[in-house]
């Protein structure tokens, strides 16, 4: 009787929505990180851990769905019957945490955090239902300068991944602007909180369906490419002019737009507030030269509803379209947020924030070739030649290790050939070799696989490749940490 132990095999699977990161993405995190974690603390902010998830009603009802505990969300019960919600955003949770440790933290509490975030939503094309971001948020300060600092700041965390002017933007507007305007739209008809929703989500639509597609989400509704109808938010035309007039501002420069936004907002007293922030960052950003890298832009609203005041986000710029706009969108963002932290207190906190979505920059790093953010080698490999001297090979790998040089012994059981394949996979820049020869002679042999691919179209002969003494060489044992470690200094610059 044969044994079939198939029947209890599993199917190996991944939710929808969800992935596994790899090595090669997990170093350009970790690269990316490492240059915009000092920034931030340059500026004088501390890091925070807060946990995955939170009482759902800490987090607030601020994703576009119905009232259902879950809608947008993973949600589950606790044994008290409580409902607990996995983390959205990390702004929810630290408005939690403020209000909880109010009298003990410095304020202006300024501080940062790196961590995931899920979001219960359909799943499409480069769209996870869980990925990363890196926070700097400014808690207990009304002023104008808090919002100019985290504009500069997140130019400057844009600079540190080796990006110029011409390879990113911060946008900046202003809710309070907008929101001067739909209130010279409900002097003609009623502005709701649904349709002051439907409103925002449809301008913050542009960048992907344009301004055609805005008109028809302001207006009857649109139907999109995969078959499915939007409903609009039925305003009259009148109205939805003045909208689209907002929208599309155009101007070369910060001056430019203000003097446009005074003559469309008019008197109103929040549109005339707006521009006086706006006019005063502006100041300070003229000061500091910050002046091709921030750009006032109308078009920007920012998803969640939370955000009461000056709003901005982060693009990389395509010198692939004639009016040089961002074709990817946002790489983060953020704004201020003054009520969020009195949903837990009786009186008003200031507060003003910057997210990126780490997730989401690897992938437009990438997608742009920035290999600047890469490490240059992989680990040094070790060939593993002689099974009775293997502590010498370990010997070589610790001192490669406390030169701070990654350095790995072959483990595996095949030949030569093969372990130089392995190398190659695994991006080895050299490999050394020690066999009986070599260690008779008190040498190693080191090939630079790297400088191999380099010189491989412009070497005609075999010989001619063994006798290049920069593609192989032999170096005296005692000297094969200085060695590696000049090769890849020289390499580096």
């Amino acid at each position: 009787m044969t044994n079939d132990s198939s029947k209890n095999t599993l199917k190996a699977a991944l939710p929808r929505g969800l992935r596994d990161i790899g090595h090669s993405e997990l170093d350009l995190i970790k690269n990316l990180t490492s240059k915009i974690i000092p920034i931030y603390e340059s500026y004088g902010f501390e890091e925070l851990s807060t946990p995955s998830f939170e009482y759902t009603s800490a987090l607030g009802k601020f994703l576009p769905d119905s009232d259902r505990p879950n809608a947008g969300v993973f949600s589950f019960q606790d044994d008290d019957e409580k409902w607990l919600s996995l983390r959205y955003d990390l702004t929810s949770p630290l408005a939690r945490y403020v209000a909880e440790n109010f009298d003990k933290i410095t304020k202006p509490y300024k501080r940062y955090q790196l961590g995931n975030v899920w979001r219960n939503e359909k799943p499409g094309p480069g769209r996870y239902r869980e990925f990363l971001q890196l926070d700097a948020d400014i808690i207990g300060s009304n002023s104008y300068g808090v919002d100019a600092e985290l504009i500069m700041l997140s130019a400057d965390s844009m600079s540190s991944l080796g990006l110029n002017d011409e390879n990113y933007n911060i946008r900046v507007s202003s809710r309070k602007l907008l929101d001067a305007i739909l209130a010279l739209v409900s002097d003609t008809e009623d502005i709701d909180e649904v349709r002051r929703l439907t409103i925002l989500r449809a301008i913050d639509k542009l960048d992907r369906i344009g301004i055609d597609g805005v008109q028809k989400l302001l207006s009857e509704g649109r139907k999109d490419e995969s078959g499915d109808y939007t409903i609009g938010a039925k305003l009259q035309e009148a109205s939805i002019s003045k909208i689209l007039d907002f929208i599309s501002i155009g101007s070369q420069s910060r001056d430019g737009f203000i003097t446009q936004a005074i003559e469309l907002v008019g008197e109103n007293d929040l549109g005339q507030l707006a521009i006086e922030e706006l006019r005063s960052i502006n100041n300070i950003l003229d000061k500091l030269n910050y002046n091709k890298s921030v750009v006032f832009d109308s078009s920007i609203v920012r998803g969640l509803e939370y955000y009461t005041g000056v709003i901005f986000e982060a693009n990389l710029i395509s010198k692939d379209n004639d009016k040089n706009l961002p074709v990817i969108g946002s790489v983060g963002g953020g704004g201020r947020y003054d009520e969020l932290i009195s949903r837990f207190r009786k009186d008003q906190v200031g507060a003003s924030g910057f997210s990126i979505g780490v997730s989401r920059l690897c992938t437009v790093m990438q997608m742009m070739n920035f290999e600047i953010l890469r490490e240059n080698y992989g680990p040094i490999l070790i060939l593993n030649m002689d099974k009775d001297y293997e502590y010498s090979y370990y010997q070589m790998a610790q001192e490669l290790r406390s030169y701070g040089i990654k350095a790995e012994v072959y483990l595996g059981t095949a030949g030569m050939k093969a372990q130089m394949k392995y190398a190659d996979k695994k991006g080895s820049p050299l490999v050394i070799i020690e066999g009986t020869v070599e260690r008779e002679k008190g040498i190693v042999t080191i090939k630079n696989l790297t400088k191999g691919k380099e010189v491989s179209a412009t070497i005609g002969s075999r010989d001619n490749w063994i006798k290049n003494d920069e593609i192989q060489f032999e170096v005296i044992r005692s000297e094969v940490v200085k060695e590696i470690s000049q090769i890849l200094k020289k390499d580096k610059t």
